[in-house]
């Protein structure tokens, strides 16, 4: 089946400006009489819920969390992009299209990223104007780092708190919407099932986590903005919370899944220290702007600081491998994602590894705290000779920069990081798959959209940094906002939608079914002793590096530990009552469906492009090596009864404005 994208005719730049009409197509006076369930409160579902409520919808929002302002997106720090160009470097919104779209090794869709880069600059007005405090320089205007995969310094920051200022924008402007009316907030409620009416989303399936009552909520339209899968893996930077459910239960209805193998391992997180974990941190991507990364030139000395024979700090710089350096002299420390977490991967397998587990590598600041320090004992006519005093300016100014990240490590590892090297391994971070969606941000359900995270649309096999909550808001405030309208426009006189249909009763029922199937199973095991099992396979055989033999062994051991968990899974409590370990279990249950299809995806895509790394198909450099000619194109997965039966639909990527050539950052 070939998919339709529904791309507007025209050059790439108009394909977004003959959407701005869109909000047309809906008498202002008319939207009272249409209502929008809003799933997930983050970032993108704050801001779209805000915006269609200011709009004149009436909005429903949902989320598990006891507020919105407690949604994952919190946990962005490093920033967020936007070609306004203030640097004077050469920025435009062309460089950030083909940034993204060279970030992203080629495999996203070209006018979906063009319109994101063009809605960039929009963001950044919009979030001033709400109060965000977005860093500034000395002369008040407004301050820009670098992140990774890109020359110019394009990202707008917060301190090492972006997502959270940025999260608390969205919810104050639905604190608004919400005083109003015009926004039904449901805190504590998990969508659990869509309801499709004469073949459209008309409403969700929800169960209240508090009280276990299981709510039937009507719509005329369903946006999703639940997020990504990371937690697949057990252990990631995401919120423990964080689940791919709301995504899984419209794909078992009919959404398309697409580029499920498409996740982005971050190379800055705090490594794994034992087994007693249930998540990882992670470092900023902003930390690279600063910190040099390296490990030790000479396996002896790697192995004595494994030991702890040897601190880092006497370590001579002569012996020091600063490999993304020697490696890309081009980007240096901020090649892409993919790219770095490979390479640190790379030198800890060869046994340069420098803690006890031998799977962490330095991030160091020294280098630019003494050039700090230099320049603020110039600036304040003091001695640049004296070292102390130089340390002491340096380190003010990098706590300035990234004090909340610096003071959170310290909290975790114990060390000092101004005075010892910080110690990064690479983590799951973010999840470039999703439900597919066309041009219009809208499933292959009609009247279900998707959007942010919880979608595949903008970043193709690898998202560069600060680039997440730039689609999250891009999504929420200025692309579904005017698509919706399109949809929305020939049900203006349809009126409130019943819930009293046999389609609502049926999805009630069927919700009803597996919670009693649960509760009653009478295992023995908890339902996190198989969330570890799954994670710990797809860390192994679908993680960094994969292969044909591993990918092939982690389809049928996670079929094997579904089948597990349905009569071994144990849990205690009642169904009609706040049950953690409940809500616990029915979204590992769509992870093990998850993690099959994850692992048929990445084997059936024979080749290595971005995050998805296929150990057959690398140069003879170790990069990635893409097939053109034979997977140009997005993996959209049908749902038909169980993973290992999922149909493969295939949207064939077109590039009219970029060259298709191999991603290069030396």
């Amino acid at each position: 089946m070939a998919l339709d994208s529904k791309i507007p005719g025209g050059s790439v730049s108009d394909k977004w400006t003959n959407y701005k009409d869109h909000i047309n197509l809906v008498n202002p006076a008319n939207k009272r009489n249409l209502d929008i369930i809003v799933v997930g409160t983050g970032l993108a579902g704050g801001s779209a819920a805000a915006t269609l409520a200011e709009l004149g919808y009436n909005v429903k929002a949902f989320c598990f969390q006891d507020s919105p302002r407690r949604a994952h997106s919190i946990a962005a720090q490093g920033g967020i992009n936007a070609a306004k160009n203030y640097q004077g470097d050469g920025d435009s919104t062309f460089r950030l299209f083909y940034d993204t779209v060279k970030g992203g090794d080629y495999r996203a869709r070209e006018a979906n990223v063009h319109r994101l880069a063009e809605v960039s600059v929009n963001i950044i007005d919009q979030c001033v104007a709400q109060g965000v405090p977005f860093a500034r320089e000395y002369g008040g205007l407004l301050d820009n780092r670098s992140f990774g995969g890109t020359l110019v310094s394009r990202t707008f920051y917060a301190k090492g708190q972006t997502g959270q200022q940025l999260l608390l924008g969205a919810y104050s402007a639905m604190n608004r919407q919400i005083g109003r009316g015009k926004i039904k907030m449901h805190n504590r409620h998990e969508m659990l099932d869509l309801v499709i009416v004469n073949g459209k989303a008309r409403g969700i399936i929800a169960r209240n986590l508090v009280t276990g009552e299981i709510e039937r909520h009507s719509a005329h339209a369903v946006v999703i903005a639940s997020g990504g899968y990371g937690n697949v893996f057990f252990l990631s930077t995401n919120a423990m919370g964080s689940n791919v459910t709301a995504a899984w239960k419209i794909h078992k209805r009919g959404a398309y899944f697409a580029n499920p193998c498409y996740t982005q391992i971050h190379p800055t997180c705090i490594p794994v220290s034992g087994d007693h974990q249930a998540k990882l941190t992670l470092m900023s991507e902003s930390l690279r702007n600063d910190g040099r990364i390296w490990v030790p030139a000479k396996l002896e000395d790697a192995k004595a600081i494994r030991e702890g024979k040897l601190k880092p700090t006497q370590i001579a710089e002569a012996d020091r491998d600063y490999y993304l350096e020697r490696r890309y002299p081009a980007f240096g420390n901020l090649v892409p994602r993919d790219i770095a977490s490979r390479a640190a991967k790379e030198r800890c397998d060869a046994g340069f590894g420098v803690n006890k587990t031998g799977e962490a590598v330095y991030l160091d600041f020294a280098a630019a705290i003494e050039r700090y320090g230099v320049d603020q004992a110039r600036l304040k006519h003091l001695d640049e000779n004296d070292k102390a005093l130089v340390v002491q300016l340096g380190t003010e100014v990098v706590a300035n920069k990234y004090g909340n990240l610096f003071q959170m490590y310290e909290k975790i590892v114990d060390e000092n990081p101004y005075a010892t090297p910080m110690m990064i391994y690479p983590a799951v971070h973010y999840t470039m798959g999703g439900t597919w969606v066309d041009y219009n941000l809208q499933t292959t359900i009609p009247g279900c959209f998707s959007i942010g995270e919880s979608n595949f649309s903008d970043h193709g096999a690898n998202r560069l940094g600060a680039s997440a909550l730039m689609q999250g808001l891009a999504d929420g405030y200025f692309v579904l906002p005017y698509t919706i309208g399109d949809y929305l426009a020939p049900d203006i006189k349809m009126g409130t939608i019943s819930t009293d249909s046999p389609e609502f009763e049926q999805a009630e029922n069927n919700v009803k079914q597996q919670i009693v199937a649960l509760m009653n199973n009478g295992g023995s095991k908890p339902a996190d002793y198989f969330h570890k099992k799954l994670g710990k396979i797809m860390w192994d055989k679908v993680g960094m590096a994969r292969n044909a033999e591993g990918l092939t062994e982690a389809q049928n051991e996670i079929a094997a530990i579904r089948e597990e968990f349905y009569k071994e899974v144990k849990i205690p409590g009642t169904a009609d009552s706040f049950n953690p370990e409940l809500a616990k279990a029915l979204r590992i249950a769509d992870f093990l469906e998850l993690g099959e299809l994850f692992a048929k995806d990445a084997l059936h895509r024979n080749e290595s492009c971005g995050g998805h790394f296929r150990e057959e198909y690398q140069t003879p450099e170790g990069e990635a090596q893409r097939d053109d000619e034979n997977f140009a194109y997005v993996a959209a997965w049908e749902y038909k009864g169980k993973p290992s039966d999922a149909v493969l639909h295939k949207e064939q990527l077109v590039f009219d404005n970029v060259k298709l050539v191999q991603r290069s950052y030396k």
